[in-house]
């Protein structure tokens, strides 16, 4: 809805002073305006802006306001309540102000209404801030025309918030813009940075109808307006015409919007009550955490969560890289100080980052995708002397309503008495991956007349065979082989006679290993490391234990076949070429 008004040119209008000195006064009062538009916060979805969680819960408003005649007084009674009004900015008036007015008490009388309801809450954090500032406090009634007083309002130019910061004017007036956290959004920082912008341009033109007009198309636009003007001190109504249009329709929005917010009720237009005061506090937050756990946990709803805490886009306060603000009711801070480790450890598996991650590596089974799984764990309780339901919900990270509904009992506990609590656990379960039971170890004896040359040997060996060292044999043929081992003349036939051992034990080492037909499968083992570690193929272990693919379970016993006929022959083969 952008209606136009045209009634005679601005130009004619100062054509009828001509010949004597134009006074602003008459000009800016008898100004029929060249074509303006209305902000875009008139535009608004008021059924939308109902479901409001704050309106909803706080505030009382008549939604039969529409039903009810409008009451339109004369311009006469127009300015003389303009002019009554306790404001340091000038508020004259005029047909495009009259037009603004008749926008709010007239056309969108709901809008006005659902504004007066979100007003008890947002204009006390306005009015400190430009307190702090020491600015004129009507212009806690620009976020009425910026944004309706909706803080996750978004126009088509990109602007955000209640006071609708473009991006480089809110990162050069320090507020943070990320994928989490935008600061625009925040009542209380963006009220700040709109207080100190506003006095920077209060400072640039020293007039606060051209400060209002630089803070909607810029100062750039403003100073090209005065220019085009003939330069000088001039006001907003002087320069008018050669303002973008939408600027042109800005001051007197803001004129519209200070009358509508004081003279509401002069207009058939029923005020919002307070059904209930909110009371707010705010808590310094240094560990990410989630709404959802915070919802959890101290039994806050969620949608309350993010109507105070606007600015976390994804419901996630990043306290872990700097301290964040929590706007909570003003008895839920000390909860939240209370609960923060029941808070923060609540499904920590699920918004928790990861700070090193490794990368699968083919064959090792991370490349199939596992899933979490919530696992029910049943505990029993018995309230012992002193203990309540709250510090027994803590206890054990669950809500005291959780307790209530799984016990069916009320708030109170008594001594001894047993209560069964249902909490969750949730876990990562990857395919074929169980916790590595102890691996047992396959002993071979060997004879410390060969362990010299097993030790030149270590690859005929498998991974698994230890070593034992045992007395040397005392029979006199172990004598005589030992005595004739260090004889130089008896050398050559001592060294043939090593080789043979030496054979006979690696055939017997393999021979043993074969023998270990069974394997129980552990965490982190497949088919390929169980391949590799027996030396036989993938294919092979399929086979020998009936598998149509690659998933194992936990525990599962597998068969290990022999390794193949060529392999043993090629070791005879070997062993024969030694001998010879």
């Amino acid at each position: 809805m952008k209606p136009r008004i045209i009634v005679t040119s601005f130009i004619l209008a100062a054509a009828a002073l001509a010949g004597r000195p134009a006074s602003i006064l008459q000009i800016r009062d008898s100004l029929h305006c060249v074509p303006s538009q209305l902000p875009e916060s008139f535009e608004t979805d008021v059924h939308k802006m109902q479901e409001n969680w704050y309106l909803k819960t706080y505030a009382d408003i008549d939604r039969d306001a529409d039903s009810r005649a409008s009451v339109i007084p004369s311009d006469e009674v127009f300015v003389e309540r303009l002019g009554k009004m306790p404001t340091v900015i000038e508020m004259p008036f005029n047909s495009v102000v009259k037009n603004n007015i008749l926008a709010y008490v007239d056309r969108r009388k709901q809008l006005v209404e659902n504004m007066l309801g979100m007003s008890l809450y947002y204009m006390p954090i306005f009015e400190q801030a430009l307190e702090r500032q020491q600015l004129p406090l009507e212009l806690k009634y620009l976020p009425i025309i910026e944004s309706a007083l909706n803080p996750e309002a978004v126009s088509k130019a990109g602007a955000t918030g209640l006071w609708q910061f473009m991006l480089p004017t809110a990162t050069g007036e320090g507020l943070e813009v990320s994928s989490l956290v935008d600061q625009r959004r925040d009542p209380y920082l963006s009220s700040e940075a709109a207080a100190k912008y506003l006095k920077k341009l209060y400072d640039i033109f020293g007039d606060w109808s051209l400060a209002i007009a630089a803070y909607n198309c810029g100062p750039g636009n403003v100073t090209k307006a005065i220019k085009r003007a003939g330069g000088g001190k001039k006001d907003f109504w002087e320069i008018y015409p050669y303002l973008p249009q939408e600027t042109r329709g800005y001051v007197p929005a803001f004129i519209a919007a200070n009358y509508a917010m004081n003279f509401y009720h002069l207009h058939n237009i029923s005020p919002a009550l307070a059904r209930k005061p909110i009371l707010t506090d705010t808590v310094h937050v240094t560990r990410r955490v989630h709404f959802d756990q915070i919802s959890h946990v101290l039994d806050i709803p969620i949608v309350e969560l993010r109507t105070l805490n606007p600015q976390y886009r994804q419901d996630v306060i990043p306290g872990d890289i700097r301290p964040y603000s929590l706007v909570l009711p003003s008895l839920q801070v000390y909860a939240y100080v209370a609960n923060e480790d029941s808070i923060c450890n609540y499904l920590a598996d699920r918004y928790s980052r990861r700070g090193v991650v490794e990368p699968a590596t083919p064959g090792s089974g991370s490349d199939r995708k596992g899933e979490y799984v919530e696992e029910l764990s049943v505990k029993y309780h018995t309230v012992k002397k002193g203990e309540t339901l709250a510090s027994i919900a803590k206890r054990y990270g669950v809500t005291q309503a959780a307790i209530r509904k799984t016990n069916k009992i009320g708030k109170r506990v008594r001594t001894g008495q047993k209560l069964k609590i249902n909490t969750y656990v949730r876990k990562y379960i990857e395919p074929a991956q169980a916790p590595v039971p102890e691996v047992k170890q396959t002993n071979v004896t060997v004879s410390s007349a060969v362990e010299d040359s097993l030790a030149a040997v270590p690859a005929i060996l498998p991974d698994s065979v230890e070593i034992i060292e045992k007395p040397e044999p005392k029979t006199s043929e172990a004598k005589s082989k030992v005595s004739g081992a260090m004889n130089n003349s008896r050398q050559a036939s001592a060294k043939k006679q090593t080789e043979k051992t030496v054979d006979s034990t690696s055939n017997t080492s393999r021979q043993k290993t074969k023998s270990s037909t069974t394997h129980t499968v552990v965490k982190g083992e497949n088919l390929y490391k169980i391949s590799k570690r027996y030396g036989v193929t993938v294919d092979e272990l399929r086979k020998a234990n009936n598998l149509k693919g690659d998933a194992l379970s936990i525990d599962q016993k597998l068969v290990i076949p022999s390794k193949g006929s060529s392999g043993q022959s090629s070791s005879k083969s070997s062993s024969s070429r030694k001998r010879r």
